[in-house]
């Protein structure tokens, strides 16, 4: 048995990537219970792995003493001396046991013990290698399915994708490889859970990670994102460096960043909106692609009332309200939608009138704010083109030329027109 037990150290510690002390600590302990059982679990015993012999050896230690009450733990001097000629009167003595007395049951026992113990080394190691890991992607290989979840096959172990965290749109066959996050690790009894996701909104957040080297680096962040996973998301983003614009460098040229992103999720459109501390602005950004005439923020309510030209209207609600709502989510503030024709019609008394007056400070309209994203008109995707042939402020967008932004793309003579009297209007009231 000694042989099988030396082989299993090296053939375990390879297969399952166990460190070897653990190991030899799962075999002294399997063959001490042994042995107890053997020769009866009063005696002492111990058992020490023999790197020459490759085998654990064991031993019964008994004190030396001049007259035995207890055979089990105690041995008369003279008897002593027959296997140490120097022993004296309370020296404690390890006498070898011959292993080989292990019957096919006992040999049998301290097998399932090492294998049980195995198991809980293996279990450690797994909980320890993801249990830091939450938030992050991993790959795996989808094995089987179990009422509606998904078993992945991450490699050393399996993990769970739950009905509740899959997107109702994907489909999965057998072999199929998978990216999702690490929701949860929990350590249960049979061993480590890990719980994945490919709904949570911080699946969007580390796929742009991974893609967007500026994120990498600290220059761009990723303030707050939101999903409707499967249909749409949005994500807004914050540069620290005023050269370097977040929107564009998660796009990427020609889009081919956040086109890796979109096919990961397999068609999930996603909205890049510019991040700001004033909330007005920030739902300005937020509603996009719709234009905005208007936003008076109601801090007390945390609510705020967003105006639109009538025939943007559809656009800024959305499809069944999913632009407005993911809006509203991302802002984590109520939204309230109304086309100028209605708001022009009602009626504001005094009271109500002097409120939003006092809170205009807050307020959007085609003239706040410096940069060229503030321009009625100009949502995140033109103000991306813009910021990047240069014309980062109204002032940039005032002393340009017709001829200069009809070179840019989505801009023609019509629209540049109109831009540059906007800005040279806002150049005048600023100066």
């Amino acid at each position: 048995m000694a042989l099988n037990l030396a082989n299993l150290i090296e053939q375990m510690g390879k297969d399952k990537g166990i460190d070897k002390s653990i190991l030899v600590e799962a075999l002294e302990s399997a063959l001490i219970k042994a042995a107890e059982r053997r020769f009866g679990d009063s005696k002492v015993i111990e058992g020490h792995f023999n790197e020459e012999l490759g085998e654990i050896e064991l031993f019964e230690f008994k004190t030396v003493v001049d007259e035995v009450t207890d055979e089990d733990t105690e041995i008369s001097l003279e008897e002593a001396r027959k296997f140490d000629p120097e022993a004296i009167i309370g020296d404690s003595l390890g006498l070898k046991l011959d292993s080989t007395e292990f019957g096919r049951i006992d040999a049998q026992m301290a097998k399932q013990i090492i294998i049980q113990k195995i198991r809980d080394a293996e279990r450690d190691l797994i909980y320890g290698e993801y249990g830091g890991k939450k938030g992050d992607i991993v790959t795996g290989i989808v094995k089987r399915f179990e009422k509606g979840d998904i078993i992945i096959d991450l490699g050393r172990t399996e993990a769970v994708l739950p009905k509740r965290e899959q997107v109702k749109r994907e489909s999965y066959r057998q072999g199929d490889r998978l990216r999702a996050i690490i929701l949860d690790v929990m350590k249960e009894a049979k061993g480590p859970q890990i719980i994945l996701s490919r709904s949570h909104a911080d699946m969007i957040v580390k796929l742009f990670d991974a893609e967007v080297p500026e994120i990498y680096e600290g220059i761009v962040e990723i303030k707050a994102a939101v999903r409707e996973p499967g249909e749409r998301a949005k994500i807004a983003v914050f540069s620290r460096d005023p050269a370097v614009d977040p929107v564009g460098a998660c796009v990427g040229m020609k889009g081919s960043r956040v086109q890796v992103v979109v096919q990961e999720l397999r068609g999930e459109k996603i909205d890049i909106v510019p991040w700001s501390e004033e909330p007005a602005v920030f739902a300005k950004n937020a509603l996009s692609p719709a234009e905005i005439s208007k936003v008076i923020v109601d801090p007390d309510e945390h609510s705020m009332e967003v105006i639109v030209p009538d025939d943007q209207l559809s656009l800024a609600i959305g499809k069944r309200g999913q632009n407005v709502r993911l809006a509203a989510k991302i802002l984590g503030w109520k939204i309230d939608i109304h086309p100028e024709s209605e708001a022009k019609g009602r009626e504001i008394s005094p009271d109500e009138a002097l409120r939003k007056e006092m809170k205009a400070a807050l307020a959007i309209e085609s003239g706040d704010g410096s940069g060229v994203e503030s321009l009625h008109g100009v949502g995140s995707k033109m103000a991306g083109v813009l910021k990047a042939a240069g014309f980062t402020t109204i002032e940039d967008l005032a002393n340009a030329s017709v001829k200069d932004l009809c070179r840019l793309e989505g801009i023609g003579e019509k629209k540049a027109t109109k831009l540059l009297e906007l800005a040279k209007k806002r150049e005048d009231a600023a100066g």
